[in-house]
């Protein structure tokens, strides 16, 4: 499975972007999809996770202004960015667990996107 996410950008805090992933390669076993995000200086944390018949998890400091979605046909996951703030500023990554029967689930990365909130 290969993840290519776009749309990262410089965009003014209360302003909106949109970032997407498509996924190729063999995404039949795909589970979930979901986005991370990692800012100078730290960690890689979770934002969001889109997972089949589950439903949509977020980290509590984008709940509300954060939305996560999935086009099953286009092997595509969203994440729109409303009212971005400067502490949202990160490379964002593109994520995805592939889970098939009697394997151990799998993970990949996409390439990151970056996004700066200005202030």
């Amino acid at each position: 499975v290969q993840l290519q996410a776009s749309g990262g950008g410089l965009v003014q805090a209360g302003g909106s972007l949109r970032l997407s992933c498509v996924a190729s390669g063999s995404t039949g076993a795909i589970n979930a999809m979901g986005w991370y995000c990692q800012a100078p200086g730290k960690q890689r944390e979770f934002v969001a996770l889109v997972t089949n018949g589950v439903g949509t998890r977020y980290v509590d400091s984008v709940k509300g202004r954060f939305t996560a979605s999935r086009d099953n046909a286009k092997n595509t996951v969203y994440l729109q960015m409303n009212s971005p703030k400067p502490e949202d500023t990160a490379v964002y990554y593109c994520y995805a667990k592939r889970i098939q029967l009697g394997r151990p689930p799998i993970d990949y990365w996409g390439q990151g996107t970056l996004v700066t909130v200005s202030s």
